[in-house]
């Protein structure tokens, strides 16, 4: 009997031996596969206290006991309370294990030997995909659940440990051999065995034998490899068995979507392994969409730092920068800033090419109007170079300036360098920029560029053209913030609004400035436009609205072409100025202001100029804008006074019959073509007694002066006298001194009376202009005509019929002369500060030109001031005449003059007045005595205006019977009659030489009318000469004596021959 206990009982070790290394090793597998990545959480269950572990085993032992009814029957029978078997201590340490494993992975418990980290909400493991659900273990692989037997009893737990002895591995190893059930639970092993990681230690190998040395289970460094694994094939349930536990608390187990699963046992509703690979795949596809994310939003960073860094290396505005022009009109490039790479010949140079450019009259031998290439070339480019690195911002185009070809260039490129050698060609991110130009010859065509470019030099590359390759152009360009200003570049210092104004700006800004200064300010209106427009005036002075005697009157006109605008500009500056500097106390404003009436019109030809300026700067051509609305050119537009002088001076009619001054205007004229414009201004004229004035217009640089018409030659003596004079002259001089008298000649046809006075004042503008006399370059469209001065007269220029500044000299007492002020008519606004620096001293020191000369008034022995009194200077033929008020003014240069002033009802006065070179005008007033110009009046009235001669004889002195009747004399004078003549009339100058010093300035009246009035001497018999004294002084003398007093002078005067005289004239129409 006990034999066959002891074969019984090694029979149950070996099996439980069995079911412990096949347990074991599927244990391992399944650990080994599914939890590879979750070492350091089974250390961390193993290394729990031993009174832990205690507490868990006896849980586990009573679930076990729960679980299984009959086994808790056998083993309270087998052992006694309180004391566990060595495979229940296992089981409930294996099942332990396994829960703290599924609760480890379901928490994310951190590892114990860092610091634990709070599970993210974002990595939190998603459910298994349903098509990816654990398949069940193949039931062939489940060991069989033992049955359960008597156990002997065993002693305490404690000293069956120390009475374990290794001799009993040794019995079952001998008893398996014998079975041969050790081969058999080898190769089961061996394969179902998974490979081990090359990084686990020996130490953590669970069939290490340095594990099962160890003996001390309560210490805290024991280690099994068998506890770290669940056990779930220990104790299975039975068929139909229900669980009490929640498998939840393990591992979450993904809904079901199709077919229920199985109802399966607890320890194989989970297959670790699957688990394990799909929350790996999860996590390996949720890290690559963040890397992808990632790199999605690291890719648009990129994008948006790359499209930022970009827009600041090429900054790309929305409109094409705005940029003023570079200088190529106005002649502010020079012409050795400009290069071509030919040109068809002389008159067509790389110079030529700049906007707006004029051919000469005869532009194939002189000057063309363009730059034109040589067409055998195969390359062309015209380059510029700006001398300094700019942001180029675009060009304008034109083509070529003349009368009969039409050739202009219809596209082109442009490229770009620094150095003149490497060139760039402009790009707009596809291909080379291709730019459209012109479609005529003389609408300018503006290209802009997308975005400026900073360079140096310029090239204009042509691809097409139309006719000959020939263009003109202008660049805009910009000036770098950090670009230093040039020698010559003027900055302004005056604190002005410098920009262009249409005609409501203007009138807001007239109207401010005079809110600014009302005491000196005026705004008046000449007149209207064609098109209804006003024409605004403003008057500064101190005493503004009415005309102060012994104050000057000047004035200052702009725009009488619409798209000359620059003087338009700087009379608003110069208003602006006066302004301020008159408040800031400026001594010599104020002495301008005080002393001297001045109005400034701004704008003649206000339809004209909304025209241009609506075009804007550089894009109107050369004639935008210059006539009016009707078609007139209002300079040109006025009546032609040079023809009449002329015609009479010719005829000898000058100024007996024609004055040389205030010649009246031809019948009907006003009536015929004229502007409305020009009789605005021609009232405004009259009305106002001008001393000096100039209009200021553009398109060249430079000064001009009257005579504008050029006179006609003399023509030749129906005799043919002047036909035999000529040949005479020359066999006696040679052909150079022939041809020298002839310039001489022709100049004195356009020169006028006051030729030097007129040279004066144009040459006090021009050199005081900062850049006028700078002709070094020639002018704006030739060669210099000025000979450096910058100045010329207008008719040897450019003549012109019926010009503004021809007829203020010859109807009124103005003196006036033109003024261009440059070669650009409408200049970029940002030109203005530097306009206005190069012409505000030349436009006061020209006003200060009305103080030049003498002035002074006419007046009667009773106080009473003479209007329209003519002042005549000796030497000059050109008179002026005396304002309402009495006062004149006449302008001349430095010297000593006898003037002499006259009236009708007066006798004229003689002075000797002297002009220094001192600032201010010499005063020479005139006190006129009443003669008897009225009752001689009558007389000729009744004898149909005709002078009277009395017919007869009549005897003379010494008995000489003289027959006078018609026209003829009917006696002879002997020779010894004019001998008697002349002692007589040298005794009478002996005689006057006496009685004028006790003759004093109140002279007897006519004792007799009816007698021929008895002529005495005065003092403008003495010093009147031929051109001051008018043409019947010679008949009438100034004063009278009674016949019986004289009767010798009078027989003289009565045998002087009567002039030539037409007497269909009468005095009242002189």
């Amino acid at each position: 009997m006990r034999r066959l206990d002891v074969q019984l009982y090694v029979s149950l070790l070996a099996l439980v031996f069995i079911f412990v290394s096949v347990g074991n090793v599927e244990c391992d597998a399944v650990v080994k596969r599914g939890q590879t990545s979750e070492r350091d959480d089974a250390r961390h269950v193993v290394e729990v206290d031993g009174k832990e572990r205690e507490e868990l085993q006896n849980e586990q032992t009573g679930e076990i006991q729960m679980d299984d009814p009959s086994a808790q029957a056998d083993t309270a029978k087998s052992k006694p309370r309180g004391k566990k078997s060595p495979e229940e201590v296992l089981a409930a340490k294996a099942k332990k294990a396994a829960e703290k494993e599924a609760k480890a992975k379901k928490q994310k418990a951190p590892k114990p030997t860092k610091k634990p980290k709070p599970p993210k909400a974002t990595k939190k493991p998603k459910p298994p995909k349903p098509t990816k659900k654990p398949k069940p273990p193949k039931p062939t692989k489940k060991p069989k659940a033992p049955k359960t037997t008597p156990q002997p009893k065993e002693k305490s737990e404690k000293d069956q440990r120390l009475k374990r002895k290794p001799s009993l591995e040794e019995e079952e190893e001998k008893l398996l051999h014998e079975l041969g059930w050790d081969k058999l639970s080898q190769n089961k092993t061996e394969k179902e065995e998974p490979p081990k990681p090359d990084y686990v230690d020996k130490k953590e190998d669970p069939r290490s034998p340095s594990v099962t040395k160890v003996l001390k289970e309560t210490d805290d460094d024991y280690w099994d490899a068998r506890y770290d694994v669940t056990e779930p094939d220990l104790y299975p349930r039975r068929k139909g068995a229900t669980t009490t536990e929640d498998p939840s608390i393990y591992l979450p187990i993904p809904e079901e979507t199709t077919a229920p699963m199985p109802v399966v046992p607890w320890y194989e509703e989970y297959e670790y392994t699957d688990l394990a690979a799909k929350k790996l795949e999860e996590e390996m596809e949720k890290a690559r969409k963040e890397k992808e994310e990632k790199a999605e939003k690291l890719r648009k960073m990129w994008e948006k730092e790359e499209e930022e860094e970009r827009k600041k290396q090429i900054p790309v505005h929305a409109e094409p920068k705005k940029c003023p022009p570079l200088g190529m009109e106005s002649h502010r490039v020079e012409d050795d800033q400009i290069l071509a790479s030919s040109s068809s010949h002389q008159g067509f140079s790389a110079q030529r090419g700049r906007l707006n450019m004029q051919s000469s009259d005869d532009e194939e031998d002189v000057y063309g109007g363009a730059w034109c290439a040589d067409t055998e070339e195969k390359e062309h480019w015209f380059q510029i170079d700006a001398r300094r690195e700019v942001e180029f911002a675009g060009v304008i185009t034109q083509g070529r300036n003349s009368e009969m070809h039409e050739d202009f260039v219809s596209s082109f490129f442009v490229a770009f360098s620094n150095d003149s050698r490497d060139w760039t060609v402009l790009h707009d991110g596809y291909a080379e920029w291709l730019f459209y130009g012109n479609v005529d010859k003389d609408t300018p065509v503006m290209n802009q560029f997308a975005w400026p470019t900073v360079a140096r030099y310029l090239r204009i590359l042509p691809q097409s053209w139309n006719g000959s390759l020939c263009m003109r152009l202008e660049v805009l360009a910009c000036q770098l913030p950090n670009s230093y200003p040039t020698d010559n570049e003027v900055i302004p210092t005056d604190d002005l609004d410098f920009r262009h104004h249409n005609y409501k700006e203007m009138r807001q800004m007239m109207k401010v400035i005079n809110e600014e200064c009302p005491n000196i300010t005026r705004i008046y209106n000449i007149g209207k436009s064609s098109q209804g427009l006003k024409m605004y005036a403003m008057e500064i002075s101190d005493n503004p609205g009415e005309h102060e005697r012994g104050e000057p009157e000047f004035r200052y006109t702009a725009g009488l072409h619409g798209n000359e605008v620059l003087g338009r500009e700087l009379l608003l500056l110069l208003m602006q100025f006066l302004c301020k500097e008159y408040n800031d106390d400026n001594p010599r404003v104020r002495r301008l202001v005080d002393g001297v009436r001045i109005h400034l019109v701004p704008s003649l030809n206000p339809d004209a100029y909304e025209l241009a300026y609506e075009m804007g700067s550089e894009m109107g051509n050369w004639n935008l804008g210059h006539w009016t609305e009707e078609g007139y050119d209002i300079f040109q537009n006025f009546p032609d006074l040079n023809s009449i002088l002329w015609g009479a001076e010719d005829r000898g009619w000058v100024p007996r019959i024609v004055p040389n001054h205030h010649i009246p205007l031809p019948e009907n004229f006003l009536n015929g073509s004229v502007a409305a414009e020009t009789r605005a201004i021609i009232a405004w004229m009259e009305r106002t007694p001008f001393v000096l004035g100039a209009n200021l217009q553009g398109g060249e640089k430079i000064v001009t002066y009257p005579f504008d018409m050029q006179r006609p030659p003399r023509a030749v003596g129906a005799d043919g006298r002047g036909g035999r004079r000529r040949a005479e002259m020359e066999r006696v001089m040679n052909e150079e001194t022939w041809a020298r008298i002839q310039r001489q000649n022709e100049g004195a046809l356009r020169e006028t009376a006051d030729e030097n006075m007129f040279r004066w004042l144009a040459m006090t503008y021009a050199h005081s202009h900062l850049t006028m006399t700078e002709t070094y370059r020639g002018s704006c469209h030739g060669d210099d005509v000025t000979a450096g001065q910058g100045i010329i007269n207008r008719a040897s220029w450019k003549p012109v019929v019926g010009s503004m500044n021809d007829f203020s000299y010859l109807h009124t007492n103005c003196f006036e002369i033109s003024v261009f002020l440059g070669c650009d008519k409408f200049p970029h606004e940002s030109e203005l500060p530097l306009e206005w620096e190069s012409n505000r001293e030349a436009l006061l020191a020209f006003m200060e030109q009305v103080h030049r000369g003498i002035k002074g008034v006419v007046r009667d022995v009773e106080g009473n001031y003479v209007a329209n009194a003519t002042v005549s200077v000796e030497g000059i033929k050109h008179d002026v005449k005396t304002a309402a008020t009495g006062d004149y003014w006449r302008l001349l240069n430095p010297g000593e003059y006898r003037v002499t002033a006259r009236a009708d009802g007066y006798t004229s006065q003689t002075r000797l007045c002297m002009v220094g070179y001192e600032a201010g005008a010499t005063s020479c007033s005139f006190t006129l005595t009443k003669s008897n110009w009225d009752r001689i009046r009558q007389i000729m009235a009744l004898n149909p205006n005709r002078p009277i001669r009395r017919s007869g004889t009549r005897i003379g002195n010494g008995g000489a019977t003289i027959n006078s009747g018609g026209s003829t004399r009917t006696a002879t004078i002997s020779q010894s009659e004019r001998l008697r003549r002349l002692r007589l009339i040298r005794l009478r100058k002996l005689r006057m030489q006496k009685l004028r010093g006790n003759i004093t300035t109140t002279r007897p009246p006519t004792t007799t009318a009816t007698t021929t009035p008895v002529p005495t001497t005065t003092t403008t018999t003495e010093f009147a000469s031929e051109s001051t004294t008018s043409w019947f002084d010679s008949w009438f003398l100034e004063d009278t004596r009674s016949t019986t007093a004289f009767p010798i002078e009078a027989e003289i005067q009565e045998s002087e021959p009567t002039q030539d005289y037409n007497f269909e004239y009468s005095i009242d129409e002189y």
